[in-house]
């Protein structure tokens, strides 16, 4: 626990915004400048100790967790998610699958597990912190979600078809900020996140150091803050609505240059 809190106040100290979206941003020199003293590494040296430690009732570690490219290797990992899992029957998001591994190798409850899905500016939770340990191994390699298999198409249309769907009492979906170019909400700019122009850039940087919050956030965290801010219901951790979101955008950003955890505003 001392480490995680050694962990934040160094962050707070090294606080600073992202190059997630670089292209034609007012702040793009600032977020180059800022980026280049990015914090992520912090978060990547606590996600490290948490993969190698025994935990739950088997005590064991997630050294041997399968994440796609066999147990326990995670170059490239990342870049290749999400993907249909046979042992699992359901296709899977990094966070999604690291849950899955909790409870197989470890023997932990999902109840468990998830009780602090999300962190905060004084701890990151277990998942943003693997997140980040696990994504770097993707670094300089092409985001290749896979579609091969059936129920990763259905998976992907699944997204698609929840993107453009309106809910809520302010009858929003995912395309009333993030479907036509040009749109910002106050100092933030909101990409058109079904044209791979847009969102290649932008998936190619999650998990991210958020400055505004001090903490790392992962794509399980933005969908769910999403959800919230459309005034409805956040859905449970994993769900096949979020990781299908998530398969949507990230196919939209296929052949994308993996480059982060990176930091964003």
């Amino acid at each position: 626990m001392h480490r995680f809190k050694l962990l934040g106040a160094l962050l707070a100290l090294s606080a600073a915004p992202t190059l997630a979206l670089a292209q034609k941003s007012p702040y793009a020199d600032y977020q180059r400048m800022a980026a280049e003293n990015a914090p992520t590494e912090l978060f990547e040296l606590a996600g490290e100790e948490l993969w190698k430690k025994k935990q739950g009732p088997k005590n064991a570690s997630l050294e041997r967790c399968d994440l796609g490219q066999g147990p326990g290797v995670l170059k490239g990992a990342y870049a290749a998610l999400p993907r249909y899992f046979a042992d699992a029957g359901r296709v899977m998001d990094l966070e999604t699958r690291l849950l899955y591994c909790m409870e197989t190798l470890q023997g932990r409850s999902r109840e468990e597990a998830t009780k602090r899905a999300f962190g905060n500016a004084n701890q990151g939770s277990e998942f943003e912190l693997l997140s980040a340990y696990i994504a770097r191994f993707s670094n300089g390699m092409k985001i290749t979600p896979s579609l091969s298999q059936p129920k990763e198409r259905e998976s992907y249309e699944l997204g698609r078809a929840l993107f453009y769907h309106r809910v809520g009492p302010w009858d929003f979906s995912c395309a009333t900020c993030h479907g036509v170019e040009g749109k910002r909400i106050r100092m933030s700019e909101l990409p058109k996140l079904d044209d791979p122009k847009y969102a290649g850039p932008l998936m190619a940087t999650w998990p991210a150091y958020r400055v505004s919050t001090s903490k790392i956030v992962t794509l399980q965290w933005r969908m769910n803050d999403c959800f919230r801010q459309m005034r409805t219901p956040e859905p449970a951790f994993g769900s096949e609505t979020t990781v299908a979101l998530i398969h949507f955008m990230t196919a939209t950003a296929g052949g994308e240059t993996y480059r982060g955890p990176a930091i964003k505003r």
